[in-house]
């Protein structure tokens, strides 16, 4: 995930690139060649526990492709922290790679810059048609009334992660369904000793996914239907202050969970000391750091009241990563044959497997290797009750804006200083002040 230095930058740069394209300059939306039909770059995101187990899942499949094509991958997995940045200088010099992995939410962003392989029915017949794909997670493909810009890699949702034996000493026999149980529920686990639930203060793309779960919960969008912004209304500021309230009012949230940003909340989870974990797909990171699944159980994200469903009842946005070709790569038949490779059914299964992901591929997703408890929460979530991040052109600016006012939220109640509604409304009019004019 982005830390909050490189998204302020890959704002200011996203701005530069939009400018940029509008104007139809700028060598990233060059046309493309195969004048180097033997090699590809690819930048990996991260999505393991760390960049090195990214590797050791990648490598030896790119070893395959290129005994299969003769066409050699030059692999980097780049952090969270540094993609978006990476992406959006590379959208406005021309030197990228040739295929590349995008967080789902940034399609419409990256859209704009013109500099991204558009995946018509041409392209899309290539890699064995469109219709292969889960209608979910080709909805965080594009801006609305535009063709994908990318492919669905993997797919994932937010889940409940719970502590068996904290909820057994606590004498909490099932998980909670709604906000209310689950701030009940953490007095009982704190009388114990233990932390309640463990949260990303500082990562503004978490900030932005709970905050936009929680808006659905209060019927609120933070755009209007034609993708203006409005953060300032009642339900977007409701949801904000209730989720921040977790920590500054509930004191579910610990204090210091306020500074993470790095995934530390995975880990506290992973060694017993958070009873609760909300989380994309977490049983591969948790396996990684020492955790068998027979000490966790996997529940529905909670709602404000009932069960899970649409509209007010969303629990989960549609998680993901899509993969894309950069418009002016030097080898786009090599590109294309890349990505039909990677959106294979058994690369699918190979490596969904190894991410605790879902294949956005439907007979991929068939596979009964796919249909453990916790995969099974996870699928119907997204097929239930999850919804796609707005896929604005300012989507990415909306992460960085409205993440930071969360973050500077976060840190005010860890330092025990009020959240009211006056001064979560204050620092989201501040985000919204500091959108691009349309």
């Amino acid at each position: 995930m982005r830390s909050i230095r490189a998204a302020a930058v890959g704002a200011v740069t996203l701005s530069f690139a939009l400018a940029a394209s509008a104007c139809g300059g700028g060598s990233s939306t060059g046309g493309g060649s195969n004048d180097s039909p033997k090699t590809l770059t690819y930048w990996a995101s991260n999505q393991g526990a760390s960049i090195e187990i990214d590797k050791k899942v990648l490598q030896p499949e790119l070893d395959k492709f290129q005994k299969q094509t003769g066409i050699k991958v030059k692999l980097e997995v780049v952090p969270w922290s540094d993609l978006l940045n990476r992406i959006l200088t590379a959208t406005t010099s021309g030197q990228g790679p040739d295929v590349l992995n995008i967080g789902n939410t940034w399609s419409a962003s990256l859209q704009a810059t013109g500099a991204l392989l558009p995946w018509d029915a041409k392209n899309f017949d290539k890699i064995g048609g469109k219709d292969r794909f889960v209608d979910s997670a080709l909805g965080s493909t594009g801006a609305e009334g535009k063709g994908p810009s990318a492919v669905p890699l993997y797919s994932m949702a937010y889940a409940l992660y719970y502590n068996k034996k904290i909820f057994a000493d606590a004498g909490i026999a099932k998980p909670p369904a709604t906000w209310d149980e689950l701030v009940a529920d953490g007095r009982k686990i704190q009388q114990k000793g233990k932390q309640v639930l463990g949260a990303e203060g500082s990562n503004v793309s978490e900030n932005i996914h709970h905050v936009f779960v929680f808006a659905k919960q209060h019927g609120a969008d933070f755009f209007t239907a034609d993708g203006k912004p409005d953060f300032t209304n009642d339900g977007a500021v409701a949801a904000v202050k209730q989720y921040v309230g977790l920590m500054a009012k509930d004191k579910s949230i610990p204090q210091g969970n306020a500074e993470y940003a790095q995934n530390q909340s995975v880990s506290d989870f992973a060694k017993g000391r958070t009873a609760m974990l909300l989380w994309q797909s977490a049983s591969a990171n948790l396996k990684s750091q020492g955790m068998g699944e027979d000490q966790y159980g996997v529940a529905p994200v909670p709602v404000q009241s009932g069960t899970p469903g649409t509209g007010t009842q969303v629990n989960s946005m549609v998680a993901g990563i899509n993969i894309a070709v950069f418009r002016n790569s030097h080898n786009l038949d090599g590109a294309a044959k890349f990505v039909k490779f990677m959106t294979s059914d058994a690369e699918q299964k190979i490596l969904n497997k190894a991410y605790s992901s879902i294949p956005p591929v439907k007979s991929a997703q068939e596979d009964p290797a796919f249909n453990t408890p916790a995969n099974a929460v996870l699928k119907d979530t997204l097929a239930k009750s999850a919804a796609a991040l707005p896929q604005v052109a300012a989507e990415s600016q909306f992460e960085t804006t409205v993440g930071t006012a969360v973050k500077e939220l976060f840190a005010d109640a860890a330092a025990g200083r009020a959240v009211t509604t006056a001064s979560v409304k204050a620092k989201l009019q501040k985000a919204q002040q500091q959108m691009p004019a349309k």
